[in-house]
C-alpha cells in the first residue's frame, strides 16, 4: 500500500471496520442492504487510487466526494430507528471514520484546484 497516501490507508482501515459491522446485519439484508455498503466501500477505494493515479483529478476527487456521501447515506439508514441494523456506538465509530476521510478528501480537492 502506498505509504505516502493517508486517506488510502483510513479508507483501508474504514472498510475492515465496515466489514466487521456487517456481518452483525440481519441474514435479509446480507444481500441486498450490506451488499450495497460493501460494494459502495470498495468503490471509494478504488477511486482513491484512481485519483492518486490520474494526472487530472479533478472529476474522480469529485466522484469519491458523491461515492462518500452515498456511504454516509447508507450508514445513516441502517441506524434508523425502524430498521437498526447497526447499533448506534458503531454509526458514531464508523461516522468518525468517514468524517476524517472526507476532511482528508477536501484537503485534496484543495489542494488540486
Amino acid at each position: 500500500m502506498n505509504k505516502d497516501l493517508k486517506i488510502l490507508q483510513k479508507t483501508y482501515d474504514m472498510i475492515v471496520y465496515g466489514n466487521i459491522c456487517l456481518k452483525e446485519f440481519p441474514k435479509h439484508e446480507k444481500h441486498v442492504m450490506a451488499a450495497n455498503i460493501r460494494s459502495s466501500m470498495y468503490r471509494l477505494l478504488e477511486l482513491i487510487v484512481r485519483a492518486n493515479k490520474k494526472y487530472h483529478k479533478k472529476t474522480t476527487l469529485q466522484d469519491i466526494d458523491i461515492e462518500l456521501e452515498l456511504l454516509r447515506t447508507y450508514i445513516r439508514f441502517s441506524t434508523d430507528p425502524k430498521v437498526r441494523y447497526l447499533t448506534l456506538r458503531k454509526y458514531e465509530n464508523w461516522s468518525k471514520m468517514l468524517n476524517e476521510i472526507g476532511r482528508m478528501l477536501g484537503g485534496w480537492m484543495k489542494s488540486v484546484k
